[in-house]
């Protein structure tokens, strides 16, 4: 998976660039990640300033060195402003598959950004990794991402109790799936 990159490949969609977050995109990652309404669904609290988020950059870069996770900033195509991130997470080479996760900064909300970056993801991930299963895992409240995700062809599979405890509480959690031969990209 990737295995001789030293970094992740840039993916091209029409308005957007999923590419690699170096440490200048610390202060847009703490524009997304510094919301405390974006991360209400995230599993992390908020980041609290620009070291955190700088730290934030570095074990993204970290993760990928041990091939765990793969990350990428979404960057707007015009002016190369990262808004988002989206992510393959928990890879498994022997099993072919991974976790899929995204976030948006609230600015960026209703452009359906989402709706063009993932199934960019998804192609990479079936096609150039060879993955042959995606997972999502979605607080059953965060109807956006389940909507992005049943757009992008994910189905429901299963309801988890309290299966978090994230910033205080309890949440449960809807598990989506996708299978590589169940993809068309449109």
């Amino acid at each position: 998976m990737l295995h001789s990159a030293e970094r992740l490949p840039t993916i091209s969609t029409e308005r957007l660039r999923l590419r690699w977050l170096t440490p200048d995109d610390a202060p847009a990652l703490l524009a997304v990640f510094g919301d405390p309404e974006v991360c209400r669904y995230w599993s992390r609290p908020a980041l609290a300033d620009l070291e955190a988020a700088r730290a934030l950059q570095r074990e993204i870069v970290r993760l990928f060195e041990e091939r765990t996770l793969f990350q990428w900033g979404i960057a707007d195509g015009a002016t190369g402003t990262v808004v988002g991130t989206c992510t393959l997470a928990s890879l498994s080479e022997e099993h072919r598959r991974a976790e899929v996760g995204f976030a948006l900064a609230r600015a960026a909300w209703g452009h359906g950004y989402m709706a063009e970056a993932l199934p960019a993801l998804i192609d990479f991930a079936f096609t150039t990794l060879d993955l042959r299963r995606l997972e999502g895992d979605v607080d059953p409240r965060n109807t956006r991402s389940i909507q992005v995700l049943e757009r992008a062809g994910f189905r429901r599979e299963g309801y988890q109790r309290e299966r978090h405890r994230l910033h205080g509480e309890l949440q449960d959690a809807v598990l989506y799936g996708l299978l590589r031969r169940e993809w068309r990209l449109e």
